[in-house]
């Protein structure tokens, strides 16, 4: 399928470990079509599963984080530029997870979120080095995935293994760890987002997590049209520990999105403030993120599939494509 009318479909993965391109692929576009289906596009089911709709690829970049630290190894694979980006990055989510619990007047979860915030890493810990900030860091995660809505919704069942995923957008914000030619981690994970894509042809992206981040910056450089950018449980909005350091500053929408949807869950503990137009400039064109919420049920809220089955999700990416 190549025609210069049939729309791309990009599907941009976050942080976690080594993913399997072609079985993550299928999973996103099932999950997909059964939001489509909620969204009363049951005609398009076919057309995602099988192709037809649109050409679809899944940016796979996840070998690029592939070594002991991001897979949950030793704090002697971060260093202390890393420990500073997660401290700044907890104490954010812990900021966040309290004004949301407050506006609720959620007594409980602010008991959880005070706790959590009590524990933060103290100025004589910073000096012992990496490995003490990081190692209360850990504990602090784990109280707060003791919030009410978090016991049963999310895939980490302590923090040290998310702390070592969240350490992955550090480590693409770093702009460092090039490889043999001299790229930086960052310009290779963009490059994995728009390759092989056509900028003769429409262009629909879908990004989850730290991808939001990636396909963020990389759309910045798409000569092409893009109708539609999701962004899903996205921390682009986490003030200092990432909008003030995305490019380009000040942050403002890409120029070739048409429209883009930002989606976060309440229970999703990676999601940043959830006002991202706020935080965001227009485009020339005057586009601005438009944020809304939904709600999941059972285990592991912070998945795309979560997400994509929600027909306020999937409905307006099928809608895109069929144009």
């Amino acid at each position: 399928m190549n025609g210069s009318d049939t729309p791309q479909l990009v599907l941009v993965h976050g942080i976690g470990g080594i993913r399997d391109a072609a079985e993550e692929r299928r999973e996103w576009l099932a999950a997909l079509a059964e939001g489509a289906r909620r969204a009363g596009h049951a005609d398009a089911v076919t057309g995602l599963t099988r192709g037809w709709l649109t050409e679809t690829r899944f940016a796979d970049y996840s070998d690029l984080f592939a070594d002991a630290g991001a897979q949950g190894g030793p704090a002697g694979e971060l260093d202390a530029e890393d420990a500073r980006f997660l401290e700044r990055l907890v104490a954010a989510l812990i900021d966040e997870l309290g004004r949301q619990s407050a506006e609720r007047d959620d007594r409980r979860s602010l008991s959880v979120i005070e706790d959590a915030r009590a524990q933060l890493p103290r100025a004589d810990e910073q000096a012992q080095g990496i490995g003490a900030p990081l190692r209360v860091l850990g504990r602090v995660l784990t109280t707060l995935l003791q919030l009410p809505g978090m016991r049963q919704g999310t895939q980490w069942a302590s923090g040290l293994p998310l702390l070592w995923h969240l350490a992955q957008v550090g480590r693409y914000l770093n702009r460092r760890e090039p490889d043999g030619s001299g790229r930086p981690l960052d310009l290779r994970a963009r490059r994995r987002v728009l390759e092989g894509v056509d900028p003769r042809r429409p262009l629909v992206v879908i990004a989850h997590s730290l991808g939001s981040v990636v396909a963020f910056e990389a759309l910045h450089d798409h000569p092409g049209r893009v109708p539609l950018f999701v962004t899903l449980g996205s921390p682009l909005a986490t003030a200092t520990a990432v909008l003030q350091r995305i490019v380009p500053q000040p942050p403002r929408t890409p120029a070739p999105v048409e429209r883009w949807l930002n989606f976060w869950d309440r229970d999703d503990i990676v999601v940043g403030r959830p006002r991202l137009k706020d935080w965001m400039r227009p485009s020339a064109s005057g586009v601005l993120p438009v944020t809304d919420r939904v709600d999941s049920d059972g285990l592991w809220v912070h998945t795309a599939t979560k997400y994509l089955r929600h027909a306020a999700v999937a409905g307006p990416v099928v809608e895109a494509l069929k144009k």
